[in-house]
């Protein structure tokens, strides 16, 4: 019970910091909104991303946040990294940018499987 809820603790604050935190104290920067122009996409389609994440965040992180809105914002990630990884795919080739999305997916079913395995347990 002590490991499992540690890698979800773990887990969840790695994507809360690279899908909350980074994309809030960043995405008005010039590299920001270029990456969303690289990839073919508006600028207003940047800004309302990253109010999705917060708010995506927000649901990972708080403890009483009931399990259909956290069902919701894990199945946002999951599409989010999924179509990262595609836009890049589409856009770059075969190049780092391409898997990096998947490497996050990975950290994201680690918090998911292991947010199960605790409320299995209670």
């Amino acid at each position: 019970m002590k490991t499992t809820k540690i890698l979800f603790w773990t887990a969840t604050i790695i994507i809360a910091l690279f899908e909350g935190v980074m994309p809030a104290l960043t995405s008005q920067t010039e590299l920001a909104k270029e990456g969303i122009r690289h990839l073919g996409y508006p600028e207003y389609f940047g800004n309302a991303l990253v109010v999705f994440k917060i708010l995506g965040v927000i649901a990972l992180v708080v403890p009483k946040m009931p399990k259909r809105i956290k069902e919701w914002a894990y199945a946002g990630f999951v599409f989010d990294f999924l179509f990262a990884s595609i836009s890049h795919f589409a856009v770059d080739g075969i190049t780092f940018l391409s898997f990096f999305p998947l490497i996050f997916l990975g950290i994201l079913m680690v918090s998911y499987s292991s947010y199960h395995k605790l409320n299995t347990n209670k």
